[in-house]
């Protein structure tokens, strides 16, 4: 049976997670206040995932701009996640694991892989919960940062 991706348009129910630092990050808490773009890589300790975290923190700035919070997401481990932001020196950026229970948040937005990793992928979430901007890509290719700034500006 084909997973359902999450479409645009629909509610993303909330989840609470862990960061990199073991601080709570609980979807709920910005509905009504800020977007939200979950940044799903697949894996700590490879070259596109960490090129793609380091995007998200030198948009910083830019994502503030926007009223918009950017996290990264995984199934890997809080003390993989923690290691891994201090060696990329990600200081703004939340990192989240979805290690347990394992993959839950990607696989309830349809994005879990059956070799248990997420798809690559952005999802933005605006601040009534619902989803305004989807794309998968390929696992090899570095999202285009550029396409969520575009979204964000309209």
């Amino acid at each position: 049976m084909e997973k359902k991706k999450i479409q645009i348009g629909k509610k993303v129910k909330s989840f609470s997670l862990k960061d990199h630092n073991g601080q709570g990050f609980s979807l709920s808490e910005y509905q009504g206040k800020k977007k939200v773009l979950l940044s799903f890589h697949p894996l700590a300790w490879t070259a596109v995932c960490a090129r793609q975290m380091q995007s998200l923190e030198k948009q910083k700035e830019a994502f503030d701009k926007f009223n918009t919070i950017a996290v990264g997401l995984s199934v890997d481990s809080v003390p993989c996640k923690s290691a891994w932001a201090k060696s990329l020196k990600i200081k703004q950026t939340r990192l989240l694991s979805d290690f347990w229970p394992h993959g839950g948040v990607a696989k309830s937005l349809g994005i879990l892989r059956a070799d248990g990793i997420s798809e690559r992928a952005n999802i933005l979430i605006d601040e009534q919960g619902k989803t305004v901007f989807v794309k998968i890509y390929p696992l090899g290719e570095l999202p285009d940062i550029v396409e969520v700034m575009d979204v964000l500006k309209r």
